[in-house]
């Protein structure tokens, strides 16, 4: 073909993101080959492109012709199921290309499989990118959040597509260049876990405004609604009021209280907790919803707890508080309990990557993860910019929450923090992503914690020895036989 009808880039895998995708890209004025094993996805997207725009997009049949479309160095993004469908597409489209062309992974990967695939195809000269793509189908198709990792080489070759597909906010486009090997598809899935605990926090509000305050579903559209104009302002309490108020087309009411009560989930939000285990970072408000997914989808087993715990004399106490409730200190305290949980699970979320990047050496800039998380993904928030501001003053930040703007916001909402907790654990309503975010600022702000008992247990069935405060060195005591030794001696004294 002549250089001047070759694409500028390649897209594979064409179901709707893919095609979305390639939209965006076309539309920003870069023309792109598509291609698609299914050939009717190739039809199904030129016939987009033909309606929505007509936008600079041709649509290919065979690997060959796909990568043969493309200027060199040629770079080729590819949108399929994680895992073995990864392999096969790079397998079948590497066959046509050149040393010194590009393939971009855009999935939800495992970040160490990233890894293995840069070695493997780093001996035919292709270069390789790892690229978290955040903000689901309507992020993709008007400007998603884009995490590249890789390649830097390959990242130059596209920079000018990605910060033009990207969305865009007031310092830049929501895209940079993240890090060495799987870095992007690491900070894609930590962003899933902090998304995981945002979404937890945010139905534990919704179940305590409900069944401790009594709100109906138009009052918490509007509650929300209101919220979504102040310091919470985020897509996810967006989208939050907007639920409440979509009727039911089948039956009377709204349509959130006819959907089943078991949530879905890909496996981002468990990776998180593995890492963060594996790296000992303290992610408990990420664990918290982690496990709340799974317990969620054990409804016939809650549905028979709930009989039986009746049965055995368990009363609900939701009446009695509900009854002595003030509903509008309820919502105020509501709303700081879920700021102020919001930031622990991003503080834990952003321990997580530091963590990570002094492992791998990936140098990650977390002032800029926050920047590029402003606009376009699911957890884009105001306060991101005031995380990125916080990193930025001081870049070794061993926590938002020793911040002194945060620190300050802490300190403020705590009461009202703990007085929902509270409420709700005297009604018996779990809240455990809200627990875990307070337990957490409660255990991360005592300088001493009955760890020395531990400690001592530990010492005494192990011998693991500890270490003391008045005095260096590691110490081990005879423990049982000490206590024995004072135990005889009380016994000898009182004869």
């Amino acid at each position: 073909m002549e250089a001047s009808t070759l694409s500028r880039i390649g897209l594979a895998g064409l179901a709707v993101m893919g095609q979305n995708l390639a939209l965006n890209i076309a539309e920003k004025g870069f023309p792109i080959s598509v291609y698609n094993r299914t050939t009717s996805k190739v039809d199904e997207t030129l016939q987009r492109a033909q309606n929505e725009g007509p936008f600079p997009l041709s649509g290919h049949y065979t690997p060959r012709d796909f990568v043969l479309s493309l200027q060199r160095p040629r770079s080729v993004i590819i949108l399929v199921k994680a895992g073995s469908p990864v392999d096969q597409t790079i397998a079948a489209l590497s066959e046509h290309m050149e040393s010194g062309d590009c393939i971009i992974d855009g999935g939800n990967e495992w970040y160490e499989n990233t890894e293995r695939r840069i070695q493997e195809v780093s001996n035919r000269g292709i270069l390789y990118l790892g690229m978290g793509v955040s903000g689901g189908e309507e992020g993709a198709r008007n400007g998603p959040s884009l995490m590249p990792g890789g390649s830097f080489e390959a990242y130059n070759n596209i920079k000018d597509i990605l910060e033009k597909v990207a969305a865009q906010v007031e310092d830049g486009p929501c895209v940079t260049y993240i890090g060495e090997g799987g870095a992007g598809n690491f900070v894609k899935m930590v962003h899933n876990g902090i998304e995981y605990g945002d979404m937890q926090l945010i139905s534990e509000a919704y179940d305590v405004l409900k069944n401790v305050g009594g709100l109906s579903n138009e009052e918490l559209g509007e509650i929300f609604g209101e919220w979504n104009r102040g310091e919470l302002e985020s897509f996810l309490i967006e989208i939050t009021s907007d639920i409440f108020k979509v009727k039911d087309d089948l039956a009377d009411g709204e349509l959130v209280d006819k959907i089943l009560d078991k949530t879905g989930m890909k496996g981002t939000g468990k990776w998180t907790v593995q890492q963060a285990a594996e790296l000992s970072v303290a992610a408990p408000t990420i664990a918290a919803s982690l496990d709340c997914r799974y317990l969620s989808g054990l409804k016939e087993e809650r549905e028979n707890a709930a009989e039986i715990l009746k049965e055995a004399g368990l009363k609900e106490e939701v009446g009695a508080v509900k009854s002595g409730i003030d509903k509008k200190r309820l919502i105020d305290d509501v709303r700081q309990a879920l700021y102020a949980s919001k930031i622990c699970s991003y503080a834990q979320g952003m321990n997580l990557l530091r963590a990570k990047s002094i492992e791998k050496g990936w140098n990650l800039n977390l002032g800029e993860m926050a920047r590029i998380w402003k606009g376009g993904c699911i957890i884009r928030a105001v306060f991101l910019d005031r995380i990125k501001q916080a990193y930025q003053r001081n870049p070794n930040l061993a926590s938002l929450i020793v911040d002194p703007e945060f620190a300050k916001e802490m300190v403020q909402r705590q009461a009202a923090w703990r007085r929902v907790v509270g409420t709700a654990i005297s009604a018996g309503i779990s809240t455990p992503g809200m627990c875990a975010s307070l337990a957490y600022f409660d255990t991360y702000r005592r300088a001493r914690l009955p760890a020395n008992l531990v400690q001592a247990q530990r010492d005494l069935f192990g011998a693991h020895t500890y270490e003391r405060v008045d005095r260096p060195g590691a110490f081990h005591t005879e423990w049982t036989k000490l206590a024995r030794n004072s135990n005889a001696a009380g016994v000898h004294a009182l004869n």
